[in-house]
C-alpha cells in the first residue's frame, strides 16, 4: 500500500444506545436498523448488541454514544467509546 492510501482511511463510527453499564470500563450498546422482509416486503426492526470499552465510565444507561472498531480487548469487546452524543 502506498502512503497516500493509508492516510485517507476513514474510521467507521457507529451510533448506539447504552443498555448496560454494570461492568467496570465496559458497556453494552444496541444498534437498531430497519431491514426489508424478502417475501412480505414489510420493514422489520433488527437489533445488534455490541460490547465496547469505556475507559472513564462516562456513559450510563440510555445515553446515545459513538463507538469505533478497535483491536479485540476481550472475547466479545471489540469497540471503543469515542464520545457521548446525548445524555439520558
Amino acid at each position: 500500500m502506498s502512503q497516500a492510501s493509508e492516510t485517507n482511511k476513514t474510521v467507521k463510527e457507529i451510533r448506539c444506545v447504552v443498555t448496560s453499564d454494570k461492568m467496570a470500563k465496559s458497556r453494552v450498546g444496541v444498534v437498531e436498523r430497519l431491514v426489508k422482509h424478502p417475501l412480505a416486503g414489510k420493514y422489520i426492526r433488527r437489533r445488534t448488541k455490541l460490547m465496547f470499552h469505556d475507559d472513564t465510565n462516562q456513559s450510563k444507561i440510555g445515553d446515545e454514544v459513538i463507538i469505533t472498531p478497535s483491536r479485540p480487548l476481550s472475547a466479545r469487546k471489540k469497540f471503543t467509546l469515542v464520545r457521548v452524543v446525548r445524555k439520558a
